[in-house]
């Protein structure tokens, strides 16, 4: 998306909240325009997948995996979906000493780390993978996506284009995320990702990454979930487990258990 669509440097208005959150909107109402389309496609092929017994993975290091744990587990969540989050990839908790940001940071990068997760599961012809990255450049994500394409599986990129095209891909194929996947949802955030200037400021603040992805990511789920129930396949749902002495609740929680056991089944015969 064009710099020129967000508001120029704040200059000490005490509008800096403010300014947030109108580029925000503004970026959502650029995502509904231009990936509306997209996002539906990638709903159909996970609706697919998930009707004929196959699983969506979501796959994201660092920051973005948050977006994996955005779709399972999650209230109005449904059993299809798995979140590969890898711990030593995504712990950010702490920024020095044990399990502090370097080590993940550096992993980042170390090609061949994918493969390794990726051999612990025995994928399904129906499987399909949903890798999310904001810059799409670093070896992980390029590998996660690689490793998925070739063992058949079809790929969906949540991807910043605007970062992508303009970054130096990292992995020494020279591909990037964006060259690996069969669908490519852009998140519609600016290089850098964050989109608001303060003056006296030299790098930019407010990451608006979180909000467009989640944004993308329900707007899979929701379609996905109208798309099974048209092809007669009912999503076995999470429920709010808020609702105390609901038995209703109780019970669709353990069949959300139970269903989501058997779904695994595959990867580990």
């Amino acid at each position: 998306m064009p710099d020129q669509t967000l508001s120029n440097a704040v200059t000490g208005s005490g509008q800096a909240g403010l300014t947030f959150f109108d580029d925000a909107i503004k970026l959502l109402q650029e995502l509904r325009r231009t990936q509306s389309d997209v996002i539906q496609r990638a709903a159909e092929l996970c609706a697919d997948r998930i009707a004929r017994g196959g699983l969506v993975f979501l796959f994201g290091n660092g920051h973005s995996r948050m977006m994996c744990e955005e779709m399972t587990p999650r209230q109005g969540g449904y059993v299809g979906f798995v979140a590969m989050v890898e711990l030593a990839l995504s712990n950010h908790a702490a920024i020095v000493g044990a399990n502090g940001l370097r080590a993940p940071l550096y992993l980042e990068n170390y090609e061949g780390y994918a493969e390794q997760i990726l051999r612990g599961f025995h994928f399904g012809p129906n499987d399909a993978f949903i890798v999310i990255s904001t810059s799409g450049i670093r070896p992980v994500v390029v590998e996660m996506a690689m490793g998925a394409q070739a063992r058949g599986l079809p790929v969906i990129a949540i991807v910043s284009k605007a970062h992508c095209d303009v970054a130096k891909a990292a992995h020494s194929s020279g591909k990037k995320l964006t060259d690996c996947a069969d669908l490519i949802v852009d998140n519609m955030c600016p290089p850098g990702d964050s989109i608001v200037e303060l003056e006296g400021l030299e790098w930019r603040t407010g990451p608006v990454s979180t909000i467009t992805g989640a944004m993308i990511i329900n707007m899979i789920r929701c379609a996905a979930a109208e798309a099974m129930l048209k092809r007669g396949v009912k999503p076995v749902m999470l429920p709010s487990h808020q609702f105390v002495g609901n038995s209703s609740a109780a019970e669709q929680l353990e069949a959300f258990y139970e269903a989501y056991r058997k779904s695994l089944k595959h990867l580990f015969e």
